[in-house]
C-alpha cells in the first residue's frame, strides 16, 4: 500500500501494532492467529493495515466479538498507553470510542515527537 508517512508515524503504528498484538494474545495464541486469519479473509483487512485502517479493525472486532469486543478494545488501549507512555486528553469525553482514542494517542505522540525534534542549522562561513 502506498502509505507515505513519517518515521514518527511509523513509530507510532509499530507500537500500536504491538499493542493489538498483545491485545489478541490474551485470548490465547491460537485464537489470535485466528482472529488474524479472519480479518484478512472476511474483512480484508491484513494485520500491517490496522494502523491505517483503526475504524474497520474496530467494526470488524466488535462483529466477531459483539459486546465482548469493548474489553478487548480497552485492554488495547491500555496496552497501546503504555506504550506510548504519554497521557492523553479527549474532547469528548462523553463519546468515547476506540477510534477516538487511538486517533488522540497518535495525534500526542506525534507532537511529542515533533517537540523532541533537535533543531538543525546551516553551517555558517566565517570570512576573516
Amino acid at each position: 500500500m502506498p502509505w507515505e508517512s513519517t518515521l514518527s508515524e511509523k513509530d507510532f503504528d509499530e507500537l500500536l501494532l504491538e499493542a493489538v498484538d498483545e491485545g489478541l494474545s490474551s485470548i490465547g495464541e491460537s485464537a489470535k492467529q485466528a482472529i488474524y486469519f479472519h480479518l484478512k479473509k472476511g474483512f480484508n483487512l491484513k494485520k500491517n493495515d490496522i494502523p491505517y485502517r483503526i475504524e474497520d479493525f474496530a467494526a470488524a472486532i466488535e462483529k466477531i466479538f459483539g459486546l465482548g469486543a469493548n474489553v478487548l478494545e480497552v485492554l488495547i488501549m491500555k496496552l497501546l498507553y503504555e506504550k506510548v507512555g504519554r497521557t492523553v486528553q479527549l474532547n469528548e469525553p462523553k463519546d468515547f470510542t476506540f477510534t477516538k482514542y487511538v486517533a488522540a494517542v497518535k495525534r500526542s505522540f506525534l507532537e511529542k515527537k515533533k517537540a523532541e525534534e533537535p533543531v538543525q542549522f546551516e553551517q555558517i562561513k566565517v570570512e576573516s
